[in-house]
Formats: C-alpha cells, sequence, structure tokens
C-alpha cells in the first residue's frame, strides 16, 4: 500500500486512531500502555540498504516505481503529529487510545507496529492493575519472563505490570533497562543440586545474607520452616509455591513465630491470578506478598484485544471530510476524535467521546495530548515511577463497582451531540451507554 500511495502522490494526509471495539469479558476497562515504544518506534523508523534490496524482490512489489526504492525507502522519516494517552490512563471501548495524523503512506505503513506495541502492553498493564487490586496493599512481583512469548514480550511485560502496579520484577534485564525494582528467589534447582535442604539454605544465606528469601517448599515446607529455625537462619522471607497456599503459610507463620523469626515474611506464588491472589486475602492467611507469573506475562484469559487502527479523516487540497466504515458489526465513527471523562470529588461519572474540533468541556478531563509533532516527541518522556504512580490515582478515580474483579457495573461512555450528527450524515449507528452530551 505504501507503494501505491507514493506513486499517487497526491499531497493526502490522514488522521488514523487506535481504539479496541469490545472490552473482553474478564474486563471492565483496560489500562492503557505502550505509547513509549511506540514513539520510539515511529521515530527511529528507517530502511536500510539491505532491506531494501530485499523489498525489491518481494513479487507483490515488482511493479511499484523504481523511485519508490531509490529515493522514497532511503529517505523515509516519520513525520506526522500523535495524540495519545497517556500511559496508565484507564480507557474503555470504543474511545480513541491513540491518533496519528500523516501523509497517507506514512499514516497506513505504521499500522501494524502501533497495534501489535500498545495492544500487547495494554493487555498486561490491565492484567496487572486487576492483580494488585486484588493484593489489596500486599506487594506484587512480576514472575513472568520465562512464560512470556519471547524475550521482547517479557521485557516489556516487565515494564507494564510495574506501570499497572507491580513492586517489582524477576527480571533483571527489565531493571536495568527501566529501574525496576529487581526482586527474585532461588531455584528448586539450587535446593535440588545440593546434597541437602539445610546446606542449600546455608549457602544461598552466604551468599546473599539476611537480604535472602528461601524457597521452601521443594519437599515439604514445614519441615523446611523447622530446619531455618532450628539452624538459626534469618532470611527476609521464605516463598512457598506449591500445595494449599492458605493452610501451608498459616503453619509455616505459626512455626517462625514461635522460633523468634516473626519478621521473617512469607511469599507465595504458583499459577496465581487476580481471582487466586483475593481468595487467599479473603482467606486471612499471614501472606505477606504475591509472585504472579504466567497470567501476567500473557494475560492469560484476555490474551488479545479486539484493536483495531482505523481512517477517521482524509485531507485532500486542504479540505477535511470524515470518513467512516459502514460494513455491518464493523462500523467506525468519522472524524478525529478526543476523549473528555467527566466527574467530581476525584470520581469519574462518565465519558464523552466528541470531535477534536469541539470546544473543550468546562467540567471534563481531555484525555489524549499531543505527544508527538513533525516526528518528534513533543517533550521527554516521562519517568517510569511518575506513570506508576499516576496510574494508580488514576485508576483509583474510577468507581469501585467498576473496578471489582466479580460482576463488575458498566461505566458510561457516551458521544457528543456534534459526533452523533456527524455520524448521521456519514451513514453510521452510534452505539452509546447513555444520551449525547454536548461538550462544549
Amino acid at each position: 500500500m505504501a507503494a501505491g500511495y507514493h506513486a499517487a502522490q497526491d499531497g493526502t494526509n490522514a488522521s488514523f486512531e487506535l481504539f479496541v471495539r469490545e472490552l473482553p469479558q474478564s474486563r471492565s476497562y483496560l489500562v492503557t500502555a505502550g505509547l513509549d515504544q511506540a514513539l520510539s518506534v515511529l521515530a527511529e523508523w528507517r530502511y536500510t540498504r539491505d532491506e531494501i534490496q530485499y523489498l525489491r524482490s518481494v513479487p507483490a512489489l515488482r511493479s511499484a516505481e523504481p523511485e519508490f526504492f531509490d529515493e522514497y525507502l532511503p529517505r523515509f522519516r516519520f513525520s506526522g503529529e500523535v495524540w495519545a494517552m497517556a500511559e496508565g490512563t484507564p480507557a474503555f471501548a470504543g474511545e480513541p487510545i491513540l491518533r496519528v495524523t500523516a501523509p497517507l503512506g506514512e499514516a497506513q505503513l505504521v499500522e501494524t507496529a502501533l497495534l501489535s506495541t500498545v495492544l500487547f502492553q495494554t493487555s498486561v498493564a490491565s492484567k496487572a492493575a486487576r492483580v494488585t487490586d486484588a493484593a489489596a496493599g500486599r506487594p506484587v512481583i512480576e514472575f513472568g519472563g520465562r512464560r512470556a512469548h519471547g524475550v521482547d514480550a517479557a521485557l516489556y511485560a516487565s515494564r507494564t505490570a510495574y506501570l499497572g502496579g507491580c513492586s517489582a520484577t524477576s527480571n533483571t534485564e527489565a531493571g536495568y533497562r527501566f529501574g525496576i525494582p529487581v526482586a527474585g528467589t532461588m531455584a528448586h534447582s539450587w535446593v535440588m543440586a545440593h546434597c541437602d535442604e539445610l546446606t542449600a539454605f546455608e549457602r544461598y544465606m552466604a551468599l546473599h545474607g539476611v537480604d535472602s528469601v528461601l524457597l521452601i517448599d521443594t519437599y515439604d515446607s514445614e519441615t523446611a520452616a523447622q530446619k531455618i529455625v532450628a539452624a538459626g537462619l534469618r532470611p527476609t522471607a521464605v516463598r512457598i509455591d506449591s500445595g494449599d497456599l492458605a493452610s501451608v503459610s498459616v503453619a509455616v507463620r505459626r512455626i517462625f513465630d514461635a522460633g523468634t523469626l516473626s519478621s521473617t515474611r512469607i511469599l507465595v506464588s504458583g499459577d496465581l491470578d487476580e481471582h487466586r491472589v483475593a481468595a487467599l486475602v479473603a482467606s486471612g492467611a499471614p501472606i505477606d506478598g504475591f509472585g504472579v507469573g504466567t497470567a501476567l506475562s500473557t494475560s492469560v484469559d484476555a490474551p488479545a484485544l479486539s484493536g483495531v487502527y482505523k481512517l477517521v479523516e482524509i485531507v485532500r487540497e486542504g479540505i477535511a471530510t470524515p470518513v467512516a466504515k459502514q460494513s455491518l458489526g464493523k462500523q467506525t465513527l468519522p472524524g478525529r476524535k478526543q476523549v473528555w471523562r467527566v466527574g467530581e470529588s476525584g470520581t469519574a461519572a462518565y465519558d464523552v467521546v466528541g470531535l477534536a474540533t469541539e470546544a473543550a468541556s468546562p467540567c471534563g478531563l481531555p484525555l489524549l495530548e499531543c505527544v508527538m509533532r513533525d516526528g518528534r516527541r513533543t517533550g521527554s518522556a516521562p519517568r517510569l515511577c511518575e506513570l506508576r504512580a499516576a496510574c494508580t490515582a488514576k485508576r483509583l478515580t474510577i468507581p469501585e463497582s467498576v473496578r471489582r474483579l466479580s460482576a463488575p457495573g458498566t461505566y458510561p461512555v457516551t458521544f457528543s451531540a456534534a459526533l452523533v450528527e456527524l455520524a448521521r450524515k456519514n451513514g453510521a449507528e452510534v452505539e452509546r451507554s447513555g444520551g449525547p452530551h454536548d461538550v462544549g
């Protein structure tokens, strides 16, 4: 398509919007993520000589004009404008998370990169928010590297899990790249490689001192706890990775408290998700923290979002024309849009999706901001720790009835009267959970 748009050379500009059509059944809201990497991808988009040579050999491109390979691709730089919700923002179905305005060929060319980057990371951040909510203030460590779908996926899953509320990661590469606190424990293989369990504990603590977290379920958790007390070891924590985590943690806590190890914390892991974490918290088990892996790094119950990147406006010879897809079941809304979050006293009441050209709402907060202009970021990238803190604060503005894990309520997303009228003129239907609202 890029070759076709280049051949046309009609100076057409276009706006595309990235949004999620429907929330997964297991999600009542999303937490946006992936913007930082997406902007880096756009800013650094280049074609090497070898890549261009390969593209010349692709059968579908054999009829492309020589200038496409000789001039357009070697000189390609993304020159467009991007508006987006900040990472860590709660979002809902039908709301534009990101908007690209650029020459038509450029805007189309970056579609796949933006979708794969933003949707995957949004899936993980949304899952992390649910797990950390379920933990009710107890720390959650992201353990998902070995179950992620590749090395790069593991790194960005660690980043977005931290953004979504996790306190640390076991992935030291992610800690190095993104400044995430790193935490972890020994493996079962460490225990099994030694002649006995106590020797494994003693050698581990000789290396790591009182900060050691000992894995005690290789053979029997209660017996291991008794060995730790009898040997006078004082680890900062132990981890239990199997068995009935609630009852085993109670037994281990009793052993430690009787043996003057009341300050030694108990961490648990093992195929945990938000529902198992919530059940353990509700049981009153003396668990001080959770390690969550597969469920986080793969967003296992909602691994793919129904995200799309759709053309909403064409500009030819300075004249803007809103456009919309009208096929049954996959209709889109025309025009460049903004999302306003309306509420009071720190609680969001509803969102309004309106046209970007409408006057700002006096009572609503606009969620999309200009983050790239002329292919360059409009400011420095926010620090991840700042995004994480802001994410936590923004999530708390969403009503608890919407955020709860079981039978959540529906958050109202409405559409401005101007957008409804424009959609009507374009032959599109507008589905909404409330009536139209005037934005201005």
